[in-house]
């Protein structure tokens, strides 16, 4: 089944969930020492890889990391095609001055925010999707 295009459908169907645990992104060399099943997220730059994984694991492996986050998962299935959605949280969330850091997946939309600013975050979203046109 294809993901949502519709920026509308997209934003009032979004539904924001917020996962349990804490999550640090973390740069490595080399993945040798990473049990690959843990990991939430890897991408190469050209400086190293980052790693985005659950701050207990890091911890276990001595990562250095500066942010600990929370997870937001947005629940809709929407396209990689679509236009408008990350603008349009990513925006409001910044209006209340909360980052965002977006990683798309096939399926869904996730958003790493400060953990202190997770129960904002999940308002903010909520009542964007309540009150989109």
């Amino acid at each position: 089944m294809a993901g949502e295009t519709n920026i509308s459908a997209l934003v009032k169907g979004m539904t924001p969930k917020l996962n349990e645990g804490e999550y640090i992104f973390a740069t490595v060399q080399n993945l040798n020492n990473i049990d690959r099943t843990q990991t939430i997220c890897e991408f190469k730059e050209a400086e190293g890889i980052t790693v985005v994984l659950d701050k207990k694991i890091a911890d276990e492996l001595n990562l250095k990391y500066e942010y600990i986050a929370s997870w937001i998962t947005l629940t809709i299935h929407s396209s990689l095609e679509a236009v408008g959605l990350t603008a349009a949280f990513s925006t409001a969330l910044a209006k209340h001055h909360i980052s965002c850091n977006v990683i798309a997946g096939y399926y869904h939309d996730h958003i790493f925010v400060d953990k202190q600013d997770a129960a904002k975050a999940i308002q903010v979203l909520k009542k964007l999707a309540e009150g989109f046109e």
